[in-house]
């Protein structure tokens, strides 16, 4: 007999699983019909209508999934697993929509909507196009929808459902055969993780997801160019849509660097995290195919180039789905999603459509263009063939170093990944970016097939000129500002200098110098190249802010009271923090700091930290409040969240550390039960290892170690006895005395006791209740007696020179990407025109 379980809502997942085993079937009829379409007589449509009507049905079941599964979330619904997982009652609904899409399937499920959209698109646009393209849109979908099924098929499970009840999806666990276990037990669910709960992420991933849906559109044009051996006739519809990848994927690459900036704390916009990498590849390559496809359209060169790098473009997102899905990551990447047993479902989509790519190259070797002459040095398309190369070299690197786990996995190697990504990749990558930043600049002064070679000169020459100048003007306000440096001193010697970020600087300097040029031409009537223009300045300028931001970001909480924060705190973040008490000012640098208390909205708590400019003479010019969050999250620990005060030339960054820990009713409730002395406040727990350090008021605790040997007045031990005591300095903030104290923690007789010390000097009592050997951590109890209760927290400050020319430099490339799509979309539609024109007047 089946168990009635109390207060489940089963419809909305029930008509959820039906709208995902709608929109697979739906998808794959439509690409079947397609596909027949496509290879049966063109004058008959029939298969065409039922191929566009099993895409519109498709269209609708899919938003019918997102709808039930906001619905479920939306509403608390947290007998389903999806809903349990990533969603609680505390989540603002902005916040509800982010958790939408935090797990797998919802990712998935965003990718198949965009790709419906992008479907629906070219079935209006395409034309003659329509039945080929869509037929391998058609078949990726397919694969995308199969990844939310959720079924058993021949003994293997086939994708994970979103509607999976939170029952099924732990059928082991003791509470599901109660049938009122949702009322008595499943109160809340698990909630966002808290790194996500920014603005950012809101539209940061369907951003990044329109871009890896985009890329399918150049990639399905490719493949039905030389499926239906229309060789050299793809490359015209396909630019636009390449464009169009690129400007989305790089502006959802870009909400990633924001988001990364406004909420990690970890100091920086860019990790070179296997997931951040995962990204970057497949755009790096597609930014390459569309300059070679420029190329070709413009003077028949390079289309092997063109067509290799317009499909591996695509080929890498899949790939970049399998490292970010399939696990292989989870131990290099924070960001990776969890093993879901998808992994083979990940590899065939990968290898179905790489293999689809490689038997259509060879069938149609032979008629592929393939040019003898050689292009002149002088020419445009010469040098952007090298830009590209550069870019695809560039990428290579990436991939190489981001696929170690995948290495390791295959050839059973144990290859590490690097200690510090950062500087390793900064090291790797600033000759790449130094060279395309040149090619950007120098090729825009050539013309297609043949330059004027003295005009060339002329203008490269003012341009570089120009371009010494202004380099090193940023220079040496950077070098001599007051601020960190990278550079190292040129004038003493320092063994810091690098000549490479100079270099970088004026690569950059010059490639926005030349495009300015080009751009001016633009106000004169030559509107043309002008979209080009303004992405390659936005590049530049970005390459100039990351370049300065990064490399001269001066941490200004400097510690120079020599106070010990404790183990978890080594030895560089021991100098760039400092513990601010509460209404106690700090000067730091040409700040005065100020902690002035917490306010706490749902699970998240804001510090607010005072700030006072002060000039030469320490007058206050400026006074301003900054709210860095910390949140104290019962599985990882405190979660931090930045706050930064925006200025054109600079940012100050703050985050908070270390916070006094804040306990919940329950727990306050839990030790209310075990406080059997009247003169302390409530008491509070701390998990400590040996070598960690808790603060109070008039001075701080340090872990010394574990006494195994411990002895107690008055209570003979047994050989079965065990007494463990905890090894306690007390250490003062006034004279730095150091007062041992050693609680002590007893098993006797099967049963377990905690003999408690005090410390009245600093009205202290300290109890050791708990071993937990998993861990590697004891629990400390710590009673204080009612007082002034002075609050602190510990927070690290930075300085972000110039950050805005990164921000608004990206801001600008995407501007000049909209421009460029224009401009395609118009030449596409002209040309279109005009062959139907001609086909009038043929027939």
């Amino acid at each position: 007999m089946d168990i009635q379980f109390v207060g489940e809502h089963l419809l909305p997942g029930k008509l959820g699983q039906f709208f995902i085993v709608l929109a697979f079937g739906a998808s794959l009829l439509s690409t079947i019909a397609y596909y027949f379409q496509t290879v049966k007589d063109k004058n008959d449509l029939s298969w065409r209508q039922i191929a566009r009507w099993s895409f519109r049905i498709q269209s609708v079941a899919v938003i019918g999934i997102i709808a039930s599964l906001f619905y479920i979330i939306y509403n608390h619904y947290f007998e389903y697993n999806y809903a349990w997982s990533h969603s609680s009652k505390t989540l603002p609904v902005e916040y509800m929509i982010s958790c939408f899409w935090e797990g797998q399937e919802g990712s998935f499920l965003l990718w198949a909507f965009w790709q419906v959209v992008i479907g629906n698109i070219i079935m209006r646009t395409a034309k003659d196009w329509e039945d080929s393209v869509m037929t391998v849109i058609g078949l990726s979908q397919a694969f995308i929808i199969s990844m939310l099924l959720g079924v058993e098929f021949f003994g293997h499970r086939v994708g994970s459902s979103p509607f999976i009840l939170l029952r099924e999806a732990m059928h082991d666990a003791p509470i599901f055969k109660d049938p009122e276990y949702l009322v008595k037990y499943i109160t809340d669910g698990k909630g966002l993780n808290p790194l996500l709960q920014n603005y950012w992420m809101v539209i940061h991933p369907p951003t990044l997801f329109f871009g890896f849906a985009s890329m399918v559109a150049p990639f399905a044009y490719a493949i039905a160019g030389l499926w239906t051996k229309r060789i050299n006739e793809w490359t015209k519809p396909a630019i636009p849509w390449a464009l169009a990848a690129s400007m989305v994927l790089g502006a959802g690459i870009i909400m990633g660097a924001f988001w990364a900036y406004e909420a990690l704390n970890f100091g920086g916009f860019w990790a070179w995290d296997p997931v951040e990498n995962a990204s970057l590849i497949p755009w790096l390559t597609m930014i390459s195919a569309v300059h070679v496809l420029i190329i070709f359209k413009n003077t028949g060169h390079s289309y092997f180039t063109a067509l290799f790098l317009t499909l591996i473009s695509y080929i890498l997102v899949l790939y970049a789905s399998f490292l970010t899905r399939s696990g292989i990551l989870g131990e290099t990447s924070v960001h990776a999603f969890t093993d879901l047993g998808m992994m083979g479902q990940l590899v065939t989509y990968l290898l179905v459509f790489l293999v689809i790519s490689i038997v259509l190259i060879i069938i149609r070797w032979k008629k592929m263009p393939f040019t003898e002459k050689e292009e002149s040095i002088y020419s445009r398309e010469f040098w952007m063939f090298i830009g590209a190369l550069v870019m695809t070299l560039s990428c290579l690197q990436v991939i190489g170093f981001t696929s170690v786990p995948v290495i390791n996995k295959i050839l059973g190697t144990n290859i590490a990944p690097p200690l510090e990504p950062v500087a390793f990749y900064n090291q790797w990558q600033m000759p790449f970016a130094i060279l395309v930043a040149v090619l950007l600049g120098f090729s825009q002064f050539m013309k297609y097939k043949k330059s004027d070679t003295a005009k060339f000169w002329i203008s490269t020459g003012v341009s570089l000129v120009m371009s010494i100048i202004i380099t090193a003007i940023i220079a040496y306000f950077t070098l001599f500002s007051g601020l960190k440096t990278v550079y190292g001193n040129a004038f003493n010697g320092s063994e810091n200098f690098n000549w490479m970020f100079v270099v970088l600087i004026f690569a950059a300097v010059f490639g926005v110098l030349a495009n300015l040029n080009v751009l001016s031409d633009a106000i004169k009537g030559k509107f043309k190249l002008t979209g080009s223009a303004i992405a390659h300045i936005g590049f530049g300028l970005m390459l100039i802010g990351a370049v300065v931001a990064a490399s001269q970001n001066k941490v200004i909480s400097i510690n120079t009271s020599g106070f010990d924060y404790g183990s978890q705190f080594d030895a560089k973040n021991k100098r760039e923090n400092i513990l601010l008490w509460k209404n106690e000012p700090m000067k730091i640098s040409n700040y005065t700091v100020t902690y002035l208390g917490d306010s706490t909205k749902g699970v998240n708590t804001y510090y607010r930290v005072n700030y006072k400019v002060l000039d030469e003479k320490n007058n206050v010019k400026e006074s301003f409040d900054l709210y860095p969050l910390g949140q104290q999250n019962p599985t990882m620990g405190l979660v931090a969240s930045p706050d930064t005060r925006h200025y054109l030339t600079h940012d100050i960054y703050t985050h908070v550390s270390s916070v006094p820990k804040k306990e919940t009713d329950e727990e306050h409730m839990e030790h209310q039960g075990h406080n059997d002395d009247e003169e302390y406040e409530k008491p509070v727990t701390y998990k400590v290892s040996i070598g960690d350090t808790i603060t109070f008021d008039e001075g701080k605790v340090i872990v010394k170690g574990i006494n195994r040997n411990a002895q107690l007045k008055d209570i003979p031990l047994s050989e079965n006895d065990l007494a463990i005591g905890i090894m306690l300095d007390v250490v003062s903030n006034d004279d730095h005395k150091v007062t041992p104290v050693e609680p002590v923690y007893l098993i006797k007789n099967n049963a377990v006791f905690s003999f408690a010390k005090k410390m009245d000097e600093f009205g202290l009592k300290f109890k050791f209740v708990n071993i937990l050997p998993n861990e590697h951590k004891f629990e400390v109890v710590m009673l204080k007696k009612p007082g002034k209760q002075k609050d602190y927290i510990i927070m690290k400050a930075i300085v972000f020179p110039y950050i805005n020319l990164l921000w608004s430099g990206t801001i600008i490339m995407v501007i000049g990407f909209a421009f460029a799509i224009s401009r395609r979309v118009k030449e596409l539609r002209a040309t279109s025109q005009g062959k139907d024109k001609k086909d009038k007047q043929l027939a």
